[in-house]
């Protein structure tokens, strides 16, 4: 005779089973709406141009260059001096030391995938699934969890346009506002980082975006 922990098993796993497919339909139509699969990894390289602020009366300017695989660089210009922040030049990670005024190696420098996990969570072996619904700033949005080796991301995903607008990590909450269209793909013209730590708060205001611009060779050599 099936006993009735059987049925319940059974339930949970079907339940299990529709919030990943609710999870991946909504990935789906988010990457549609922000301009698409093909178009998202067809992207090259990111030329981003803005000011970041870290107080009211700390505002720089500040240029982000990122290039597949993995290369990156930030440089802050402060009192018209430019300055490298941080990068990654494909082997190696970087990063200022602020006791020292100079760039040092950082043997524990987290890579960032120049493609996102959302676009890639299969890939990156991520287990999706719908947590529900929220709110941020007004907009409700679907609440989608990607986790692997015990580390949770919630994405919030507007429901009317599906653009991104919250993203709750182990370490820091980022919110996403004032998307524009650059040729067909969608970018968070303001992002807002906040640390759970309560250490390196920022506001990245964006003026200009560039793709699939040309770096020169020299550009992540630090």
């Amino acid at each position: 005779m099936i006993n009735k922990s059987f049925f319940i098993a059974i339930g949970l796993g079907i339940s299990s089973l529709s919030f990943a497919q609710q999870a991946d339909q909504i990935i789906v139509r988010h990457i549609v709406e922000t301009g698409g699969a093909p178009a998202w990894k067809n992207l090259t390289s990111v030329y981003l141009k803005g000011n970041v602020s870290l107080s009211q009366s700390e505002v720089y300017p500040v240029e982000i260059f990122q290039q597949r695989p993995d290369l990156k660089k930030t440089i802050i210009s402060i009192k018209g001096k430019k300055k490298v922040l941080e990068g990654y030049d494909g082997k190696k990670g970087y990063g200022m030391n602020y006791a020292t005024n100079n760039l040092q190696v950082v043997p524990d420098y987290k890579v960032e995938n120049f493609d996102s996990d959302l676009l890639m969570w299969k890939e990156f072996g991520f287990i999706a699934s719908l947590e529900g619904s929220g709110d941020v700033d007004g907009n409700d949005c679907y609440i989608i969890s990607l986790t692997k080796n015990k580390n949770k991301f919630l994405y919030f995903i507007d429901k009317n346009t599906y653009q991104l607008l919250k993203e709750d990590g182990p370490e820091e909450i980022l919110y996403y506002s004032n998307y524009k269209k650059i040729k067909g793909l969608s970018f968070p013209f303001k992002i807002v980082s906040q640390s759970k730590k309560k250490e390196g708060d920022y506001s990245l205001n964006l003026q200009s975006v560039e793709t699939n611009k040309a770096f020169p060779p020299q550009t992540f050599k630090f």
